[in-house]
């Protein structure tokens, strides 16, 4: 299988082009930055690096000619915590820039497109129960733009399947964590600030967390065989931010804030933190959103991925464990102490 895999410098992009080449697979590696690429997946055999940018797909679509799927990593998401209005990029990138990708997809003859979507579009069940692929999404997700901007996606890949017959198949992961989070991610950034002792307290909340290399080998997977027109929900287990915060400082040797905000004060240290960031034009990752989104606690059922897609879960202490490890061997550094606040991220 020839795959094209955008996003391919990324913390999943770059786990799934690991395991497109561990599965005998050949790849084409879409980056912004060649020489990112070739640092982030250099040594690989069987990569072929295409530099481009989601906003100009014409530009790099030629490279789609003898592919058999996309895997569609790429999107706008970490820089969605800078201040100013982020609806018209995620628009663009993440909903427009996928459509037009699928277009030239099936216009050159590529049969699959895997679209990694993300479980923040679904909710609990009114039981409370983790939701699954039918459940709704939370009504806290609904103020969320990277969110609206998946599920917005979704819509138009799903008409854009019913009218041409390429077979869409989806991807939803919980909250990232896993080596080779070179960005690095929001997930990264917890850690390297945890590492660094600039982590004072924790929000009260948690989500599905799960590791990137599971999140891959089951991307793998649904590109041989998903079946088109499914969601999958690869999402790991529920952790809330203590366990997460007591897990670390197992694995790291760092000694972990033993303060939990009330959830009204770390909604008011948002307020805050985002107005400074507008005025300043500076980044806050404590947004009332994200702050919200953690304290609902949302949890997702994986079961239909276990069963058709074989996915499975590592310990939660052995993804810290690698995470740390990765970032302290590329000394990753800790957000500036000026201008940004601890990071506390949604799950993507």
């Amino acid at each position: 299988m020839r795959a094209f895999v955008t996003g391919s410098t990324g913390l999943l992009g770059s786990n799934v082009v690991r395991a497109l080449v561990a599965g005998g697979h050949t790849v084409r590696a879409l980056a912004r930055s060649a020489s990112k690429a070739r640092q982030v997946l250099g040594g690989l055999e069987g990569v072929e690096v295409v530099e481009g940018d989601m906003l100009e797909v014409k530009g790099f679509a030629a490279a789609l000619d003898g592919c058999d799927v996309v895997i569609h990593t790429a999107a706008y998401f970490r820089e969605y915590y800078a201040p100013g209005d982020h609806w018209p990029k995620l628009y663009a990138i993440n909903v427009k820039a996928t459509v037009e990708l699928a277009e030239e997809a099936h216009r050159r003859g590529v049969k699959r497109f895997v679209d990694i979507s993300s479980s923040g579009t679904v909710g609990t069940k009114p039981d409370g129960s983790p939701g699954d692929e039918h459940t709704p999404p939370a009504p806290v997700a609904s103020a969320n733009l990277y969110f609206k901007s998946k599920v917005e996606s979704e819509r138009e890949l799903n008409e854009f399947s019913a009218r041409t017959g390429l077979g869409v198949v989806y991807i939803l992961p919980g909250w990232m964590f896993g080596p080779w989070d070179a960005g690095p991610t929001a997930a990264g950034q917890f850690v390297l600030d945890f590492l660094a002792g600039k982590m004072p307290a924790l929000l009260d909340g948690g989500s599905a967390l799960v590791d990137a290399r599971d999140v891959a080998r089951a991307t793998v997977v649904a590109a041989e065989q998903g079946r088109a027109g499914e969601r999958y929900v690869v999402g790991g287990e529920f952790v809330d931010l203590a366990t997460l915060s007591q897990t670390l400082e197992q694995v790291s040797g760092v000694k972990g804030p033993r303060r939990t905000l009330p959830h009204g004060l770390a909604l008011a240290l948002a307020v805050v933190g985002q107005t400074w960031a507008r005025l300043t034009g500076s980044a806050t990752s404590l947004t009332v959103e994200g702050v919200q989104v953690m304290h609902a606690k949302l949890s997702v059922d994986s079961t239909k991925a276990r069963r058709e897609l074989g996915a499975s879960f590592r310990p939660l202490e052995e993804t810290l464990r690698d995470t740390v490890a990765w970032l302290r061997e590329h000394k990753l550094q800790a957000a500036p102490a000026v201008g940004k606040k601890p990071q506390v991220a949604t799950a993507p």
